[in-house]
């Protein structure tokens, strides 16, 4: 049996070492999933998955398309679309169950997400799904970002 290549070698380790780091990464992703109304941060996430919070960062952009705070913030406007489609709290009460220090910090990223804040969101939600099974109502309100969005430009080939 011959030995690889030192160019081969390297090549699968770095391939063994990408594949422990999207493990590490869906990880991650897991817990801001599970955890989004608990206080978390880039360190406390990096730590947990054993890696610099910097590196985080990075991998998590790449594998993703979104910094690992972003995706949280996302997570939480998400939830707190479907609070506030309920009618039953407060928006300050929606910002504190999601997760969200900072009622200004909050309505700035609703509104960056959703196009409209929070309040005026919980108004007009509740008159455009009323009647609509709630599993319906997320998928139809769900917030877009801009690179998921379709073209709505023909596009010519």
């Amino acid at each position: 049996m011959g030995c690889g290549t030192i160019s081969q070698v390297s090549s699968r380790a770095d391939a063994t070492q990408r594949l422990a780091d999207l493990a590490r990464l869906r990880r991650v992703r897991d817990r801001i999933d599970r955890e989004y109304a608990q206080p978390l941060d880039v360190e406390a996430l990096a730590r947990g998955a054993h890696m610099s919070a910097g590196h985080l960062s990075r991998e998590f952009r790449l594998a993703y398309g979104e910094s690992p705070y972003s995706y949280l913030m996302t997570r939480r406007i998400e939830r707190a679309m479907t609070l506030l489609r309920r009618g039953d709290l407060s928006v300050t009460d929606v910002c504190f169950a999601v997760g969200c220090s900072s009622l200004g910090t909050f309505s700035t990223r609703f509104t960056e997400l959703v196009g409209v804040p929070p309040s005026v969101y919980r108004r007009q939600a509740a008159q455009a799904t009323a009647g609509m099974p709630s599993c319906v109502a997320k998928q139809v309100t769900r917030p877009v970002r801009n690179r998921e969005a379709r073209a709505t430009e023909p596009q010519l080939a």
